[in-house]
């Protein structure tokens, strides 16, 4: 067979293929014409640390109790998170995500622990986290590089249901600064559960969407110019009515008006990708929505490229029945030594540099 040079191809024909392979945006930012950043979330499935809180019902994670969680556990479990948060989005950037939101941390501690562990302590993350009334005493929290992002300002905003006195979960966590000058409003979202049934716990949902929502509104109104993210476990697919009728998110990014929020993660659904299993089916509950004036193109400003989900076969069982899903660290109490029971989310910002 005879083998063609692609010197022998007219320049006019070589940048046709490079955009018709869909090699033409990594070639710019491999010729410093770009810059191309990642932003990730990463539901972490239990990351507690071996100490009993009396204050939380977090028994079940110390070596006494039924999980006989104990520090080499955590070390594993810490250094296997830390190795996958270093590749989240590394098919296009490498050195970790700018930011990344968490999910299920015990405290502060933890997230601490995380980021010292390689290969992130290396990488110069810092933590925001406030400890929410979950009684498990799960949280969310934030990491983000200084080098690129500069924090203004961060707030814990709690979720009460009327006429539920005795109803407490996870914060909505807020974050503000600039992305290199930019900027930027982030929300960190772990809303309540399916646990009692997807449709007798959607009205939790819709309440959580709804104080996003109204939180939203208030920045545009404030900060029109401010790009918002809104990323979490919202233990609801994009195609539900929290999403779509009460954070009122659109799914198409073109002729956006300045309100709209646009859920990328919704055509990723449609194509049958998810961050996690249940019956066979995969869900896509961990999402990642980006503010209108972080969709519309400009040279000065990060703006959005696309999304994805992490989905590297070392996240993944490799035999058995569950090959193919996620490898987690427990399978009821049977220790498994894996990673998560849920895969990171992802999205790629792009800036001009010229």
């Amino acid at each position: 067979m005879k083998i063609v040079s692609m010197r022998n191809y007219p320049v006019c024909i070589l940048i046709f293929l490079a955009v018709f392979l869909g090699f033409f945006p990594n070639h710019a930012i491999s010729q410093g014409r770009s810059k191309i950043i990642t932003i990730g979330f990463y539901n972490l499935e239990n990351l507690f640390d071996t100490i009993d809180d009396p204050a939380t019902d977090d028994q079940e994670f110390t070596p006494s109790g039924s999980g006989k969680w104990d520090s080499e556990r955590y070390k594993v479990k810490l250094e296997h998170l830390a190795e996958a948060i270093s590749l989240i989005g590394s098919d296009s950037v490498k050195g970790g995500p700018v930011i990344i939101g968490l999910a299920e941390v015990e405290n502060k501690q933890v997230v601490e622990d995380l980021i010292s562990t390689a290969p992130l302590r290396n990488m110069g993350y810092k933590v925001v986290h406030y400890d929410s009334p979950d009684k498990r005493g799960i949280d969310v929290a934030l990491i983000y590089k200084a080098s690129f992002f500069k924090l203004t300002g961060s707030k814990a905003i709690p979720l009460k249901i009327n006429g539920k006195l005795d109803f407490f979960t996870r914060d909505i966590l807020e974050v503000s600064g600039t992305l290199k000058g930019q900027p930027l409003v982030i929300f960190v979202n772990h809303w309540p559960s399916r646990s009692k049934g997807e449709k007798e716990s959607s009205q939790l949902r819709n309440a959580a969407a709804d104080l996003c929502r109204s939180t939203v509104d208030s920045i545009q109104k404030q900060q029109p110019e401010a790009g918002i993210i809104i990323m979490g476990d919202l233990n609801d697919d994009p195609i539900n009515e929290s999403l779509m009728d009460h954070l009122k998110t659109v799914t198409q990014s073109g002729n956006l008006k300045k309100e709209d929020l646009y859920n990328p993660m919704w055509m990723l659904f449609k194509e049958g990708i998810g961050s996690l299993p249940y019956k066979g089916k995969w869900n896509l509950f961990d999402q990642i929505i980006v503010s209108s004036s972080l969709v519309e193109k400009n040279k000065k400003k990060y703006s959005f490229y696309k999304a994805g989900v992490m989905k590297s076969q070392m996240l993944l069982e490799q035999e058995g029945q569950y090959a193919g899903y996620p490898f987690r660290s427990y399978a009821g109490s049977n220790y498994l030594g894996g990673y998560s029971d849920h895969l990171p989310a992802f999205i790629y910002l792009v800036r001009n540099q010229k």
